[in-house]
């Protein structure tokens, strides 16, 4: 039996049928149990969460059946209060299905402790550079002390106290410096 004759025979279109049929009850089980498993129409507005408080947020959550996962502590706000949501993903507003994990970023407690460099002997201008990249306020009220280079720093101090190398102190805290008077 030759190719062509074979294309014709009624076995190869009972064939044919065969598989069109088993494909298209195929596609609508597999649609139908997609469906079902997927609850391909349900909608839940997430809530917005920000500035609320991690167990506020656990509870608005729970009542719509949401879970949430803290992934991270970002940089202090003194916006927000402390320990609160301040990012949020999915956003509030937006829908999503039960059970989904809503990833929330905290407020930490307070501004994270950045070490003291060593500025002893750098001029007021480069303290003052590197002190603000690192975060610190460098204060305006200067004091000056009896050395021989002008406005070369010999020390300094956060609230009247003397601070070392390597002390740590609170981002945006500010620091006065303690500068040459160029007089010998």
């Amino acid at each position: 039996m030759s190719i062509l004759q074979f294309l014709k025979s009624k076995s190869f279109f009972k064939q044919i049928a065969i598989a069109i049929v088993g494909f298209v009850i195929l596609f609508f089980v597999l649609k139908f149990w997609l469906n079902v498993t997927t609850n391909h129409d349900q909608k839940i507005q997430v809530p917005d969460l920000h500035k609320l408080t991690i167990s506020e947020a656990q509870r608005k959550l729970n009542e719509l059946n949401l879970d949430f996962k803290v992934i991270d502590s970002a940089s202090y706000n003194p916006e927000y209060p402390k320990r609160s949501v301040i990012e949020q993903s999915p956003e509030g507003g937006e829908f999503v299905k039960e059970k989904r994990k809503i990833y929330l970023t905290l407020n930490p407690s307070k501004y994270r402790d950045i070490t003291i460099p060593d500025l002893n002997g750098r001029t007021k201008r480069q303290a003052e550079s590197e002190l603000q990249a690192i975060g610190f306020i460098v204060g305006t009220d200067y004091t000056y002390v009896r050395d021989i280079g002008l406005d070369v720093v010999r020390g300094l101090r956060h609230k009247g106290k003397i601070i070392n190398p390597n002390d740590k102190l609170p981002k945006n805290s500010i620091i006065e410096l303690v500068l040459g008077d160029g007089n010998r």
